[in-house]
């Protein structure tokens, strides 16, 4: 877990997660787009479904050959951390934001150790920096071809989870499957390999 921000009314605002694993990011890529979830709330007296979602965004570890930055580009703050991790990280000024001057885009980190907050908020500027321009590629070269599985696309709703039915479903290729709670645990295999299956099938017929 790299970064974790909360809101004062509770829940999750965004997390960013490092994921590591033999071909992680080839299985992991179709979670990329908007995940809406369909749900009674413990707080709803009437028994009505509400509807909420999230975005998710998987993105490709960038190596340090993929992407130069101009330290000219940064601004490198430190801070007080707040939140876990005990007495120690509440007294150093060890964590570290990064803002990207021409983008915009601000990357913190909060480890214990400032130097290796550093280097974890570089690393994740890389990769939001190397995604950034892959999206504009992308683009370019599909503006006018429609969204396929793969493609990157968030903009979109791409499943939803519906807990009062126990049932999640996949827009893109429209299965659905009757086992949310396996999903919830992690169990997404069969959901990736169908999604995989039909990513291939598409480019094939592309290259046809």
């Amino acid at each position: 877990l790299i970064e974790e921000q909360q809101p004062e009314l509770g829940g999750i605002k965004e997390v960013v997660a490092h994921v590591r694993g033999e071909g992680v990011f080839a299985r992991l890529k179709y979670e990329s787009g908007v995940h809406r979830v369909q749900r009674v709330p413990e707080t709803e007296s009437g028994g009505r479904v509400h509807t909420s979602a999230a975005t998710v965004a998987v993105l490709p570890e960038a190596e340090d050959v993929d992407i130069q930055i101009n330290a000219n580009d940064l601004r490198i703050d430190t801070m007080r951390s707040s939140g876990a991790g005990g007495q120690h990280v509440n007294t150093t000024d060890s964590a570290v934001r990064i803002t990207h001057l021409p983008t915009g885009i601000v990357v913190t980190s909060s480890e214990k150790s400032q130097h290796r907050n550093r280097e974890i908020a570089m690393q994740v500027l890389k990769t939001r920096l190397y995604d950034l321009e892959g999206q504009r590629v992308d683009d370019e070269r599909s503006a006018d071809r429609k969204s396929q599985v793969g493609s990157g696309d968030r903009s979109e709703r791409i499943r939803t989870y519906n807990f009062p039915q126990g049932r999640m479903s996949d827009h893109r290729i429209n299965l659905t499957l009757y086992k949310l709670d396996q999903v919830m645990q992690g169990d997404l295999d069969e959901m990736i390999d169908a999604l995989a299956a039909d990513a291939q099938a598409s480019m094939l017929a592309d290259l046809n």
